[in-house]
């Protein structure tokens, strides 16, 4: 009899273990929201500017906050959805290295179809492959070629694909820490107006690092 009661007492031991241990486990139809710092670090090439020859344009990174959300088709997979936007300052290299070729900022939302391998573990770890469609906008003509005579400059949009690392780690029954790592396939074409310089093309393929907090619905 008293051995009996030891193991109900064990078993129910077992059982608060458990759920202490797993308190967030992402299961089909949940909703993950999370928070991130992340930094973008463009990891760029370009052509020469077509009325400059040997002058290319190099962008600088940026830090910001990311918001994303991602809906559990299934206990192990997922679709992600991110919101971010950066600026990058513009720099030219070559003949002109160093020179303002102005800024612009960059709103490149994300689709990812990520795979969860342990969803009821308090370490989750994921993986994802996606698309995505840059936007750029509000761009300034810098000091640099403004001397040259540029009076404007406009970057075109475009779609890319996506890849991803991460991992959920659960803080208790609430929230959980996420730390995340993408690599975004970006390119764009800058026209420049004025001064001669022409166009240019160009790819970021930025790398992403981010961490921070999210919740479970």
């Amino acid at each position: 009899m008293l051995l009996n009661k030891k193991l109900s007492c064990l078993a129910v031991a077992a059982l608060c273990s458990t759920a202490v241990i797993n308190p967030v486990m992402a299961a089909a139809g949940d909703w993950l929201v999370r928070g991130r710092i992340i930094n973008v670090n463009p990891n760029d090439s370009s052509g020469s500017l077509s009325g400059a020859p040997g002058v290319g344009v190099t962008a600088d990174d940026d830090s910001t906050i990311e918001l994303d959300f991602t809906y559990m088709v299934s206990d192990n997979l997922g679709l992600e959805l991110i919101l971010a936007t950066t600026e990058h300052d513009v720099t030219a290299t070559g003949s002109l290295a160093g020179a303002s070729v102005g800024s612009v900022k960059a709103l490149p939302p994300t689709l990812t179809l990520q795979y969860h391998f342990a969803p009821k573990a308090t370490i989750r770890p994921y993986a994802g492959v996606g698309i995505n469609y840059t936007v750029f906008y509000d761009a300034k003509v810098g000091s640099g070629i403004a001397g040259l005579g540029a009076t404007d400059i406009d970057y075109d949009n475009s779609f890319g694909l996506s890849a991803q690392l991460g991992v959920d780690i659960d803080i208790n029954k609430k929230w959980f820490f996420n730390a995340d790592v993408k690599y975004i396939d970006m390119d764009t074409k800058a026209t420049i107006t004025g001064g001669g310089l022409g166009s240019v093309s160009a790819d970021l393929n930025p790398w992403v690092f981010g961490i921070g907090i999210g919740t479970r619905f």
